[in-house]
């Protein structure tokens, strides 16, 4: 098989981030510090993938190139794609084609994460040279997604969020196909929610009789479209680092697999691991717990963190409660305010969950 390319896909309005997403694209927002959509490119690049094409919506593309660059931080070179509407998976493809070409390509949605990357799953596809090859996994809600149904090792139906669905294999976000995906992503016709979808693409394959190979996967994988998801992936990730203290530490202790990275500084605090503690941050009289990831330039003093992300820039201090199971964006400040009588003041994005216990 030829070499592959890669096609990650950054579009999307992130409605359910929001208000995150109103000021940031919602491939951007951090796992352990670093953007989710950094991760499936590292994925591509370990896999040999040199080649990747980006797709990038009109509102948030901007951000991404600057973020992104040229590819060469991570070894590749990337292309920017623009789709100007969100259309459908199907779509970004045909959106890409003249990027792709007649080359077979890895298609990552760029919110996902998946354990242990694609390398093994590359060699399968190369090696099998089926027409596609899909990835599943189990998932105990699967109405929420492309649902497969097998005959042995071949695909033989796929449905799109099914009220019914007839198995438990829900459809994980990194696909991989061979050109002749393009024509059959024209062949379709738009779903009831106006988008080509990729599912109906693949079944098109089927019914012609193409060989759509499933591969099951055992590691976990994450899409990080709601803040429950970022926070468990925060977590999944945050499982797998190394003990690394290159910052300064000031009678202050960290215990177990904490990262503090240069810059950073530590007064009075202990940091229980696993967590990150980003460039240029200052804990102070703090307690940040496990399966935090405080971001770059972020203080958190006289203040309690777990088990939540800080965005870079962020500040709490002086609360006599702790905070957990959060995400802040960058810059928010959140401090006890000295006014009488004690009340709450709050400034809050659009569709926002505020819990006051």
């Amino acid at each position: 098989m030829e070499q592959l390319k890669g096609l990650i896909l950054s579009g999307g309005k992130g409605t359910r981030l929001q208000p995150i997403t109103f000021t940031s694209a919602k491939q951007l927002v951090p796992v352990a510090n670093r953007p989710v959509l950094f991760y499936g490119i590292d994925a591509m690049a370990s896999a040999g993938i040199k080649e990747i094409g980006i797709i990038i919506a009109p509102e948030t593309g901007d951000e991404i190139r600057e973020m992104v660059g040229s590819g060469e931080q991570f070894g590749v070179n990337v292309t920017f794609i623009e789709q100007d509407q969100p259309a459908g998976l199907a779509h970004a493809v045909l959106t890409a084609e003249e990027f792709l070409g007649t080359d077979p390509f890895v298609m990552y949605l760029g919110d996902n994460l998946l354990q242990g990357g694609i390398s093994d799953l590359v060699e399968a596809f190369r090696s099998s040279s089926p027409d596609a090859l899909i990835l599943l996994t189990p998932v105990s809600d699967p109405e929420n997604y492309g649902v497969a149904e097998l005959d042995g090792d071949r695909v033989i139906s796929l449905q799109e969020k099914p009220p019914e669905p007839k198995t438990n294999l829900a459809l994980v976000g990194v696909y991989m196909f061979t050109a002749g995906i393009h024509d059959a992503a024209r062949a379709i016709e738009p779903s009831a929610r106006g988008e080509l979808e990729i599912t109906d693409a693949i079944q098109y394959l089927v019914d012609e009789g193409k060989r759509v190979e499933p591969h099951v996967v055992q590691g976990w994988w994450k899409d990080t479209g709601r803040l429950e998801d970022m926070l468990e992936a925060n977590r999944l990730v945050l499982d797998t680092v190394e003990r690394r203290l290159d910052g300064e530490l000031i009678d202050s202790t960290c215990e177990g697999r904490v990262i503090v990275e240069a810059g950073a500084i530590l007064e009075r605090s202990t940091v229980r691991g696993p967590a990150v503690i980003g460039a240029g941050a200052r804990l102070i009289d703090a307690y940040v717990g496990p399966y935090s990831a405080i971001g770059e330039r972020c203080v958190v003093e006289r203040a309690e963190v777990e088990n939540s992300i800080l965005l870079e820039g962020s500040s709490v201090t002086d609360l006599n409660a702790r905070v957990e199971s959060s995400l802040l964006g960058r810059d928010v400040t959140i401090a006890r305010s000295d006014g009488q009588p004690s009340a709450y003041r709050f400034l809050v994005g659009d569709r926002s969950d505020i819990g006051v216990v």
